[in-house]
């Protein structure tokens, strides 16, 4: 199966199990906005706990907020969005389909790397122990001549977009013969630039004054609160403000599922530090970050830190925790060092002192911030995706399992009473009030004991418990493992134990 077919089934799947549904489905949908169904509700709950509690519970210089989704329109205008918070955009005239010029020209430099992997590959095959991977890359004519247009193209691309020069992104496009994916033509437009922010009015005079805007991202929130959370919690520098909520932007690309929508959530944190101690923060938070991924346990080849060359207006360093996406390796969160920027630009527009008297150095000064973000969507997308496998079993049979890691998992335990009659459905009620306070579970009893089995595989649950006859007698039942499909017999007051020991979100929280 290739990633493409991957990832369509995916789609079809996270419907069909309800994880996903296009909103407004009954009115043939909105396009890049989705609606949560009842699993994915609460993978995604599983998630966001995961990420607040590593951040608060773990580190106690770090505290929550809720800010909210309007606030006032010199918030945007300080934080540069107003003025600079643009896609460039072209079109393709024959397809009549618009692209972002940045989007196109990073995929077709994805394609010259994913060809030079290929010759690499090629050669590991041909040459199998002898082969030195460098010395290849460094004298194969094949892997020479695509860097030499990687290269190029890369670099041009790179001066394009820090001298924000629409013509010369086009002209990318035009020298590199990058076709419209629709109608398969070079006919484009020029390059423009589209603000991506929602805005409404706030009253119903229609006057251009009276509009604000659906906030873009979630850190101003923390940004103008600052002052207030700093006092009241009497926090000393450095400290963090975590924050988790929606964010809208007005994507005119909005593509690969839930990976780029018009309304998402984000897990956002700015640590504020003294001026100075930036960079040093910046790595810490890097690795603190990384860790935390590679914790869940989906492979840490699926993992790399991308630095950015061409970096926000804000930032004065910034890298991407990148994952192996079914369409390639793309951005999963962001650390950014944004420097003084957003404090310093508040306390000018508004007229307010933001600073922090330093007792340690006697002196007042605005605090630097390193930010971490990520998007919960994209999180969300990231386990499933990893989760999701195809396994052959013995008889030519398959199933498919989402190997969801097992503290996120929508469905903690499934209980399956044998059959509906001879008090095994009493049994298993029973068990489900012993266990509902501490795990979601889901009770089934319909269809044969294999098919509810496939079932659950298929919403990523990882353990089952069976009620058989012999259940009534020796007060024990069938425990059957999502991964390995092991089954054990065990005590009716050790089940809650057992599963515990894997479901806990302790467990994962203790490795970090």
């Amino acid at each position: 199966m290739t990633q493409e077919e991957l990832f369509k089934v995916l789609v079809a799947h996270c419907k069909e199990y309800g994880f996903i549904f296009p909103s407004s489905e009954i009115y043939d949908g909105l396009a890049a906005v989705y609606d949560y169904g009842q699993m994915g509700v609460e993978l995604k709950n599983n998630i966001k706990r995961y990420w607040w509690e590593a951040m608060t519970r773990l580190n106690e210089n770090v505290v929550g907020i809720d800010s909210c989704v309007f606030m006032h329109p010199k918030v945007w205008v300080a934080s540069g969005h107003v003025a600079a918070f643009n896609d460039p955009l072209i079109d393709n005239k024959d397809s009549k389909k618009r692209y972002r010029a940045d989007v196109l020209i990073e995929d077709y430099l994805a394609k010259l790397e994913e060809k030079i992997n290929k010759e690499v590959e090629k050669g590991r095959k041909k040459f199998a122990e002898g082969f030195d991977e460098e010395q290849f890359r460094s004298t194969n004519p094949n892997v020479l001549r695509i860097k030499s247009k990687y290269d190029e193209i890369h670099s041009r691309f790179v001066n394009a977009s820090e001298t924000n020069n629409l013509k010369e992104l086009k002209d990318i496009i035009i020298d590199a013969e990058i076709v419209c994916p629709i109608s398969g033509t070079k006919n484009w437009t020029d390059v423009r630039q589209f603000n991506l922010m929602f805005s409404t009015p706030i009253s119903n005079t229609g006057e251009d004054d009276d509009r604000i805007y659906l906030r873009p991202e979630t850190a101003q929130g923390i940004f103008v609160d600052y002052l207030n959370v700093q006092k009241t919690g009497r926090m000393k520098i450095p400290f963090g403000i975590a924050q988790i909520g929606k964010a809208f932007r007005n994507e005119i690309v909005a593509r690969q599922f839930i990976f780029r929508m018009r309304e998402f959530e984000q897990m956002e944190m700015e640590f504020f530090c003294r001026p100075g101690t930036e960079m040093e923060w910046f790595e810490k938070w890097k690795e603190q970050r990384m860790k935390w991924h590679v914790n869940l346990g989906m492979g840490e080849e699926n993992y790399r830190f991308h630095d950015h060359e061409k970096l926000a207006h804000y930032a004065n360093a910034a890298a991407d925790i990148e994952f192996k996406f079914p369409f390639g390796f793309k951005e999963l969160e962001g650390i950014h060092s944004r420097t003084d920027f957003d404090l310093g630009n508040h306390a000018k527009l508004s007229g307010k002192k933001i600073q922090y008297f330093d007792n340690e150095t006697g002196t007042s000064y605005v605090p630097y911030c390193v930010e971490t973000s990520i998007g919960v969507d994209r999180m969300f997308l990231a386990v499933l995706s990893n989760s999701y496998k195809v396994e052959e079993l013995e008889g030519g049979e398959s199933r498919v399992v989402l190997s969801i890691p097992a503290p996120l998992a929508p469905v903690k335990l499934a209980i399956l009473p044998l059959v509906k009659k001879d008090g095994l459905p009493q049994l298993a009620q029973k068990i489900v009030d012993e266990v509902k306070f501490d795990f979601a579970y889901q009770y089934d009893e319909k269809d044969s004991i294999g098919k509810r089995y496939r079932r659950q595989d298929a919403i990523g649950t990882p353990f089952c418990v069976t009620i058989d006859h012999e259940s009534l007698t020796d007060n024990c039942v069938t425990l059957r493992d999502r991964d390995t499909m092991s089954q054990e017999r065990v005590p009716i007051d050790k089940l809650r134990e057992i599963v515990d020991a894997k479901v806990n979100m302790r467990n994962l929280l203790k490795n970090l």
